[in-house]
């Protein structure tokens, strides 16, 4: 029997990524993960992985050969899904600068050293746009020197594709909406494919449509993802005494635009009169849909995810049910700890998909692959367009690497 490929997962977190690897054929030989409750979870549910709970930029390619008994070039993969928040369109967006996008690089230097086959990983939508080096929005303007070129919007992630570049690597990436793959959830998130060998990974193609379209499934719903859990006892967050009185005004589906208008501003306080959609407020989820986006807090007053029916929060147990965790897995540390967890988790099924299409492209089989517009609800979201977007008339090899700038 052919042994199953291998291969190192690094920022694991709850291990949703490793889960749906694993499922899918492969397996994993060690994880890397800092965060103390995250390593207690692992520990509970994969006592004999190896397990390397420290910064990861401790973990040298040298250390891990030594320890894992591996050469370079024989792992299948490595995968991870590097810290997020320093690429977030919702936070300062510092970029490579922040200490978070620094260990991002410490991760590809370990695919640079340990040369494996694949290099899977994935990031939020804010890293198409990031720059090098942030400038503060108040100090641009009219009278503010123009942008340099390292301010510039998507300069992160042309270093990102240069670094892989450089180490022989053909990358592919798109935004992929996991509704669009059986999840029950509406989750964006950027998934990239390195491959070693020179051939480039297409895109995974859909499963599910909103519609049901072209002969794919409907989507799956949050009454579909937690129907398994009727008679399972629930661990929750909980919302403010005023918060619930207004949410007893809404049914499933709802948000504050369907409170009387009369109480919409009070409710709402400060932010009646701020801009953007502001659905987060106030939401009961619906029923027949699939998740919103699952936060690392459900309570949040800008995020909140209310059950349709009940005046509470999301539990655990759904938060783990609509990123299809497996019904035996258990989460370690305080409550809001394991919100975290699940919440900052890739959905494993939508790994074991990936896995899937990783395996059969590496076999030789025609996955095919679809254009990133069936796949999200954006534009100028996959290595082509966005290269054409950023740098027009540019493909991803005129990047390159000068001392560590990219140009």
């Amino acid at each position: 029997m052919r042994s199953r490929p291998k291969f190192i997962s690094f920022f694991a977190g709850a291990r949703g990524l490793d889960i749906g690897l694993e499922k899918a054929g492969l397996k994993c030989i060690a994880a890397n993960e800092i965060d103390p409750s995250a390593c207690d979870t692992i520990r509970t549910n994969e006592p004999q992985l190896k397990l390397y709970s420290e910064d990861v930029r401790a973990v040298t390619a040298e250390r891990l050969l030594a320890d894992l008994d591996v050469k370079v070039g024989e792992l299948f993969a490595v995968v991870g899904g590097p810290p997020c928040q320093a690429f977030s369109t919702a936070g300062r967006r510092l970029g490579l600068n922040d200490h978070r996008g620094n260990v991002f690089l410490h991760f590809l230097d370990l695919i640079h050293e340990l040369r494996p086959k694949y290099a899977v990983f994935e990031n939020v939508r804010g890293l198409l746009s990031a720059p090098l080096h942030h400038r503060p929005h108040l100090k641009r303007g009219i009278d503010a020197p123009a942008l340099e070129d390292d301010e510039q919007p998507g300069g992160a992630l042309k270093l990102i594709l240069s670094l892989l570049r450089r180490s022989g690597y053909e990358v592919t990436f798109t935004l992929y909406n996991t509704a669009n793959f059986g999840v029950p959830q509406s989750r964006e998130r950027l998934v990239f494919i390195a491959s070693r060998d020179g051939e480039r990974v297409p895109h995974l193609s859909p499963t599910h449509d909103a519609k049901a379209a072209n002969g794919l499934l409907p989507w799956v719903s949050f009454r579909e993802a937690v129907e398994p859990l009727k008679g399972v006892e629930h661990h929750f967050a909980s919302f403010p005494l005023k918060r619930m009185e207004y949410y007893k005004l809404l049914k499933a589906g709802q948000n504050w635009r369907n409170l009387p208008e009369d109480i919409q501003s009070v409710a709402m306080g400060d932010s009646f009169k701020s801009g953007g959609g502001k659905t987060g407020f106030y939401r009961r989820l619906a029923w027949d849909k699939p998740s919103p986006t699952l936060v690392t807090r459900p309570n949040m007053k800008a995020t909140d995810l209310c059950h349709p029916k009940e005046l509470r929060p999301l539990s655990i147990e759904e938060y783990a049910a609509i990123q299809t965790f497996p019904a035996t897995y258990r989460f370690s540390g305080r409550l809001d700890d394991q919100y975290r967890q699940i919440g900052n988790a890739v959905p494993c099924h939508f790994a074991y998909q990936i896995g899937q299409h990783l395996l059969r492209f590496d076999a030789g089989q025609n996955v095919g692959g679809e254009k990133s517009a069936r796949l999200s609800r954006y534009v100028n979201t996959d290595e082509a367009s966005w290269i054409g977007a950023v740098k027009p008339n540019a493909s991803p090899g005129l990047f390159d690497v000068v001392d560590g700038e990219c140009v």
